[in-house]
């Protein structure tokens, strides 16, 4: 037998008299406190816990009393947590003993080369420091898991520089120099030096090893919205452009850094740079339009698309930046709280001119949101309907989108109090797609008018099918409607409700005022009616709609307050929350809402949605 191999033995042995020893140890005691006190008597702290206790109110003395008697006892585990009460206790001495002890001993850890030299730091001795911390990084051989323990362990006492230089060693020895770049990126950027994180990051070939979108979400982490740190980022990355100008992956990336800045000229100025140097022809500029428009910078965005349009009619993109810029004026149409009747108008026209000079677009969303501006804004009822019937006609129009611009017409006959026209065209769609998504919108749009003419069986038995849809959406749209009529017709008086239909037609018909005068009506007739939280959602569907977003916050705090558990209380919750995020920018409220929805609504329908957007507020993401 090898000494080795009895050495394990014996190691193996007394490991076991061990064990045994202490369950001996632990049923004696036992004995003794069911002796002493029956299954009654309190159980007394053991050792590590008062020692923790202790340290946790300073009382070091009695904390290191304890813990020297456990370590002593051959308690090894304790040693990270006896070490550190040292430390608080100022006792480097005995600090610097407690660590020499294991240095060399069996399965000696390098991190405890980090830790001594962490005590002679403190205690002064910068040399002996030196000289561990140097050891700890010696140790490095390249192993992941070991790399990782050390760096951290010199990150836990801020010594940034030799956490550095653990993940250079570790690169060097495996033969890439890039393996680490993103921890080590990180801790310049904890430490402050934010142009040298960038260095670092930005170091590799760009896309090899970090896609743009990581590092835009490190930026964010790193930079936040403060302004000098943006400005480190604007000049790095030039810094970088200038290096290699052809290179579009630091180009886009300085776009980026402009936007976060908002400043949307700057990042304009950079897209028309790259695209000229890239003779794209206008096609970077048609996507920095679309991400314009998405951020409500809409003056950046018609920029953008003006430059394309100079380019003139041999331009590949012509026709597209034409039709982006509608799709960019209608989105400022409906952001702008009371658009006035020249604005109407002036964008009515922009839409003429370019289906006259690009009549395929009839085929296309253009049409439909024409006809959107003529009857929810232009008060041209008529004109919307002809466009769709153009447009639905036209060879160029695909089956699914002539079958959204027939639902859309059928709204507009609601519009016009053309109800079984309305009818009429919602059951063609509900015929022609009857397996599909716009089939099921179809039947609801019939099941609503139903509903406010006040035939309410008629509406339940088209909800009842509805309510297993396969669309979320359109199943809990039908599931409130169903509740809602069945809540209110239990007793013979169904006039409340019928009222509240009628509402909601003048509502569809953008009478708004006659809507909430009949609103009130029913609330003073009716001062306890189960309608009343409805009343208050439809004040604020009003009131959101109107731009009035405090009033509208108002009626859904009172539905929160006084009916927060009935149907509607996760749908204030969620509502408030949109409001505070996508029209008031109140990032704090929104989140406030968005937990508070997950945490007294943990079954909602809202929760999936409202995680996601707790996810984007805490991550940065702009709206």
């Amino acid at each position: 037998m090898t000494k080795a191999k009895w050495l394990n033995i014996l190691f193996i042995a007394l490991l076991l008299c061990g064990v045994a020893e202490a369950a001996n140890a632990q049923s004696t005691s036992m004995e003794q406190s069911a002796a002493a006190g029956g299954a009654d008597t309190p159980v007394v702290a053991t050792e590590l816990e008062q020692a923790r206790t202790f340290a946790g109110a300073k009382e070091y003395s009695k904390a290191i009393a304890l813990y020297e008697g456990m370590y002593n006892k051959g308690n090894n585990d304790i040693y990270t947590e006896y070490l550190a009460t040292l430390i608080a206790a100022k006792k480097y001495k005995e600090a610097e003993r407690l660590a020499e002890g294991l240095l060399g001993g069996f399965n000696q850890s390098p991190t405890v080369h980090v830790e001594l030299g962490n005590v002679y730091k403190l205690d002064g001795k910068e040399a002996r420091a030196t000289e561990q911390f140097e050891t700890a990084v010696k140790k490095v051989n390249g192993d992941d898991m070991l790399t990782q323990r050390l760096a951290k362990a010199f990150t836990d006492i801020d010594q940034t520089d030799y956490a550095v230089q653990v993940y250079a060693r570790a690169s060097q020895l495996i033969g890439n120099p890039f393996i680490y770049s993103m921890p080590v990126a990180g801790l310049y950027a904890k430490a402050g030096q934010l142009d040298k994180a960038m260095d670092v990051l930005l170091a590799p070939i760009p896309g090899q090893y970090f896609t743009a979108d990581n590092v835009k979400s490190l930026f964010l982490e790193w930079m936040g919205n403060d302004p000098k740190k943006l400005v480190t980022a604007q000049k790095n990355l030039l810094k970088h452009i200038n290096a290699q100008p052809d290179n579009n992956y630091f180009s886009d990336l300085l776009t980026w850094v402009y936007t976060q800045k908002n400043d949307w000229d700057g990042a304009l100025l950079q897209m028309e740079a790259v695209d000229e140097r890239n003779n794209e022809n206008g096609r970077r500029l048609i996507d920095f339009g679309r991400i314009a428009a998405a951020a409500k910078q809409y003056e950046a965005a018609f920029k953008a698309y003006d430059e394309v349009i100079a380019k003139g009619t041999t331009s590949p993109f012509y026709g597209t930046a034409k039709r982006e810029r509608l799709g960019a004026s209608i989105k400022e149409l409906e952001n702008t709280p009371a658009p006035t009747p020249a604005a109407i108008s002036a964008l009515m026209a922009q839409y003429r001119q370019v289906l006259d000079e690009f009549p395929l677009f009839y085929g296309s969303a253009v049409a439909e949101d024409y006809a959107h501006i003529a009857a929810r804004y232009a008060d041209s009822v008529d004109l919307a309907i002809t466009i769709l019937q153009t447009a639905i006609k036209h060879p160029a129009t695909p089956k699914q989108l002539a079958g959204k611009m027939k639902l859309q017409m059928g709204d507009y006959y609601v519009l016009k109090g053309r109800v079984w026209d309305a009818s009429l065209t919602y059951s063609q769609v509900d015929k022609e797609f009857k397996q599909d998504i716009l089939g099921e919108n179809a039947r609801f749009s019939n099941a609503k008018l139903a509903y406010y003419r006040g035939d309410f069986d008629w509406a339940q038995h088209m909800l009842k099918v509805l309510k297993a849809s396969t669309s979320e959406l359109i199943s809990n749209d039908a599931i409130y409607l169903s509740v809602l009529i069945t809540e209110n017709i239990e007793d013979s008086n169904t006039y409340p409700l019928q009222r509240f239909a009628n509402a909601g037609l003048l509502m569809s018909q953008n009478k708004d005022a006659a809507a909430l005068q009949l609103l009130d009506s029913i609330a003073t007739a009716f001062p306890k009616h189960p309608l009343n939280d409805d009343i208050l959602m439809e004040h604020a569907n009003i009131a959101e709609k109107r731009h009035e977003y405090e009033k509208a916050l108002g009626y859904l705090k009172n539905i929160a307050d006084k009916y927060g558990e009935d149907v509607l209380g996760d749908d204030a919750l969620f509502k408030s929350a949109k409001i505070y995020l996508d029209y008031l920018n109140d990032k704090v409220n929104a989140k406030k809402y968005y937990e508070k929805l997950i945490i007294d609504f943990p079954g909602s329908t809202f929760v999936q949605v409202a995680r996601q957007k707790l996810r984007d507020i805490n991550d940065g993401v702009t709206q």
